[in-house]
């Protein structure tokens, strides 16, 4: 029986029903209710909270198609440099075993009529972009083209899928094999803004290069969704308190932790969606402090006033938030 992590009771018991190799180190998951009736259902781009095998919740997207009411399918890369989950899961799991999920949230919806539509990929950041194109199946009058890049063939998920006959002509696969020189140029793709809308999602670095190339387009068309939780460490964090400054409240968080999981343990309410940096539901008033933005939503002019505290840190010893 699996023992549910705190804040897990409203996680439903999914079982495994599949599961197959996507991609060397990737892996797909195919989870039904135990009785086999219909999940909750989702929209393309929407991810689920799953408790894997050693017990930490984790977010992934769902790559299937929107329609189907009766599996949730989520693809998992193994990541030697993570916090564990993703290796816990594709070390651990086998058909049969009860995975507790929450039902899905989006944070990276298609927009409604948008016109024609430009996906961006790269990597396992795929997942939620798949979903959109299997889903916009039966919409064959919206147009949409495809920029999946990654490392090589051996390591691209859904390869075969992706480059069907059929989908040839909407669909650009590059591998630059690790090296900087080959990374492919989205500036002719995202040279002459349109009234259509830009999905990317993928490695920061990635996601950071669009933001920057599509500087001109409308903000309201451009969307990102990262993989990445708050919570991942990088080599100069150190530990910083935050007090709200309404509420009183005053709290330490330390490396490995966001501002956001620690006041959600603390019982304090902050609007949330993502945990990435990328919808910017957990946008909040910065008092006093300096931070260290890491989200894809705040304007330069932003960074003073508002903090992020899905992903934000402090550069110094304390933060002040209007909470």
């Amino acid at each position: 029986m699996t023992e549910l992590s705190p804040g897990a009771d409203a996680l439903m018991p999914l079982q495994i029903c599949a599961i197959s190799d996507a991609a060397a180190g990737i892996r797909s998951f195919e989870l039904r209710r135990t009785d086999h009736g219909e999940l909750p259902p989702f929209t393309p781009g929407s991810h689920i909270k799953v408790q894997v095998p050693n017990g930490e919740l984790r977010k992934y997207s769902l790559c299937n198609n929107a329609a189907e009411r009766d599996r949730y399918v989520i693809t998992v890369k193994r990541d030697e440099l993570g916090r564990g989950g993703s290796i816990s899961l594709v070390d651990q799991a086998k058909v049969g075993d009860i995975l507790p999920a929450s039902e899905p949230d989006n944070a990276f919806a298609l927009a409604e009529n948008p016109g024609s539509l430009i996906f961006i990929a790269g990597g396992i950041g795929i997942t939620p972009i798949l979903s959109m194109i299997r889903s916009l199946e039966d919409q064959p009058d919206i147009p949409w083209k495809l920029y999946y890049l990654s490392r090589s063939p051996e390591t691209t998920a859904f390869l075969d899928e992706l480059c069907a006959p059929a989908l040839r002509a909407r669909v650009k696969v590059h591998h630059d094999h690790g090296d900087p020189a080959q990374a492919f140029d989205l500036w002719p793709v995202l040279e002459k803004p349109n009234r259509g809308h830009v999905y990317c999602c993928g490695p920061r670095g990635l996601m950071e290069a669009v933001r920057d190339m599509s500087g001109h387009w409308s903000p309201a068309r451009i969307h990102f969704e990262s993989f990445l939780e708050g919570g991942g460490r990088q080599p100069d964090d150190k530990p910083f308190t935050v007090q709200l400054a309404r509420s009183g409240g005053e709290y330490v968080v330390p490396v490995g932790k966001s501002i956001l999981s620690v006041l959600l343990q603390a019982g304090v309410h902050v609007g949330h969606s993502c945990e990435s940096g990328t919808c910017g539901s957990c946008r909040t008033a910065l008092l006093e402090g300096a931070a260290d933005h890491r989200d894809m939503v705040l304007l330069p002019e932003e960074h003073d006033s508002q903090i992020m505290v899905c992903v934000s840190r402090a550069t110094g010893d304390k933060l002040v938030l209007d909470l």
